[in-house]
This record gives C-alpha cells, structure tokens and sequence, in this order.
C-alpha cells in the first residue's frame, strides 16, 4: 500500500462542553460503524487540518479528531493570562478525551499521535489503558525537564545564529531558564512585549523542527500563531503538568497494547532516544527509524499509515 486515502469530509462535528468554561471541536468521518481511531495533534495548540484523515482507509475506520482545548475552533481561545491558562493543563486534555469517547459511545480506540500528541496519548494510554486499543505514535517527545532543557537551551549549539537571537529576546535574567522567561513576557501586561515574543518564539520553532526551511509556525495567521505559542511555553514551562519521568515510570500500564513508533533519525527536536527507550520498555511495541527524515516527512508518514491500516484490518 502507498500514498494517502483521498480527501473526506466529516460526516459530524460538534461543539462539546467539557466544564471550566471551554468546549472543544470535534469532529467524525469515514466509516460510523468502523474500527474507532482518534487523532491527537501537536503543538501544544497546534489545531487539526484536514490532512490526518487521510491516513485512515476510510471504509475501515470511524476517524475521530477534535481540538484540544484553547486551540483551533474550541473555546476560548488559550489567552495570555495566568487565570485562564490555569484550566488548561494535561490532565484537563486526558478528562477531555474521555468526555468525547463517551459522548460518541466509544468502548475503545486506537490512538495516533504527533509529537506534542504523543505525550498526550501516552498519558492518556497510561490513566485509561482499557479504552486503548493500539497506539501509532510519529516524532515521540516527551515534554520532560530535560526534554524542554533540550528544545529550548542545549539544541541551540546546532543553531547558534538562531538560537543567539532567541535568547536575546527572551531578556532572560543570568540563571533563568529561557522557557520561564518567555512565560512571564507572554502572560505580562504589555502588549507590544507579548507579541515580541511570540514572534521570537515562533521563529526559534521554525529553526530547529524544521532545520532552517519555515515550514513551521511562520506559516500561520497571528492568531494562530498567538494561541499556539502562549499553550507551548506554558505546557513547557510545566513539563506537561507531569512528574519529570511519569511516563517512562508507567510503561507497565501499556503491557499488551501493541504500538509502533516511528522516529526520524535527524530529528534535533525530539531525538529518537525517546522514542527508543519507550520501546525497549514496551513489550508488544516495534520501532521504526527513518534514516534521513526529521520531525516528521512523508516517509515518516507512509510508515504510520501502513500501521494504522495493520491494525485496521484486527478490527
């Protein structure tokens, strides 16, 4: 099997309430009656396009995807106030899943993420194993101290022009992480400082996910641009809302999930170690490495839809 399922539109969407003032987009397409699987996005704040059904046989798969709360078509948009960021945690997402699994009767779905989605669907794998049929997880990170160290300090001595300017923006004081300094200009009260950094931010992202070529957050509307930075810094600056190794500590909760994750070697962004790791703890899981592809590419993407469409036809 090669190459995407041509373009579908959903057959229902929705708004869904899910409780601290927010209600999330969600959206089902293919096949009502299919193999249920649910698509996590990346960012944080990212937002969906149309482009993940179409790694779905559609005949096969019930596809569901939605919003994560902040982002996208959900409300209210993530603002840059600490107030409001205060409900919008990983632990809100992981109850926010579940509200949408038993809003369209789901027992049980296979999970497909991309980066910031597969710290999401790991946790959300670990606290609701039994409502996890398989995962397919591409450029795993983990949002970790170390890795949010890495992102956003260490990685810089493979883009030092760039990541120069990113820590000159960022008015650090000697000795703060570069992560929380961004957080306080973004959750400030000057306009003008905010959207500074926004800008810094955004740029920085492109450099080192997509090494060099803007294919990243310079894409996109100043809106979006926004509200994906501000839930970024503040998901980073709290490492997910995690405990710094949770999810390496809790891999025995996914024993007889089958997964399959799918790492690009030239991956600066979330290096494959994670991903590696993960697997030699994960009896049942299978590693794929792309020898020449980073965070994320079409070879990456073949690879995950020829797993999904395996576990597809186990339905």
């Amino acid at each position: 099997m090669t190459g995407e399922f041509a373009p579908i539109e959903p057959y229902a969407s929705g708004m869904l309430p899910v409780g601290d003032g927010h209600e999330i987009y969600w959206e089902a397409s293919g096949n009502p009656d299919g193999k249920p699987a649910l698509y996590l996005h990346g960012g944080p704040g990212g937002g969906m396009g149309a482009g993940y059904r179409r790694r779905f046989d559609p005949e096969k798969y019930l596809i569901v995807g939605f919003e994560q709360r902040g982002c996208g078509r959900s409300r209210p948009l993530a603002e840059p106030d600490v107030v409001a960021l205060a409900t919008n945690t990983t632990r809100h997402l992981i109850a926010d899943i579940e509200a949408l699994r038993g809003h369209l009767g789901v027992r049980q779905w296979l999970i497909n993420g991309v980066s910031w989605g597969t710290t999401l669907a790991l946790a959300y794998a670990q606290a609701h194993p039994g409502r996890v049929s398989e995962l397919v997880l591409m450029a795993t990170t983990l949002t970790t101290p170390d890795a949010v160290e890495w992102i956003t300090e260490t990685v810089g001595c493979l883009f030092p022009v760039e990541w120069d300017a990113f820590r000159t923006a960022s008015g650090a004081s000697p000795g703060q992480r570069l992560v929380d300094a961004y957080y306080e200009m973004l959750t400030g009260p000057d306009e003008q400082t905010r959207a500074r950094a926004v800008d810094a931010w955004a740029a920085w992202e492109d450099a080192h996910v997509s090494l060099g070529q803007t294919t990243s957050a310079g894409h996109h509307d100043p809106l979006w641009q926004q509200t994906f930075v501000v839930l970024t810094v503040h998901y980073w600056k709290h490492a997910a809302f995690l405990g710094a190794s949770e999810l390496r500590d809790k891999m025995s909760a996914l024993s007889g999930i089958p997964a399959v994750l799918i790492q690009g070697k030239l991956d600066v962004s979330g290096p494959a170690a994670a991903a590696w790791d993960l697997h030699k703890a994960w009896p049942g899981s299978r590693f794929v490495l792309i020898e020449d592809e980073g965070h994320g590419g079409p070879k990456m993407v073949q690879e995950m839809i020829e797993a999904i469409a395996e576990f597809g036809d186990k339905h």
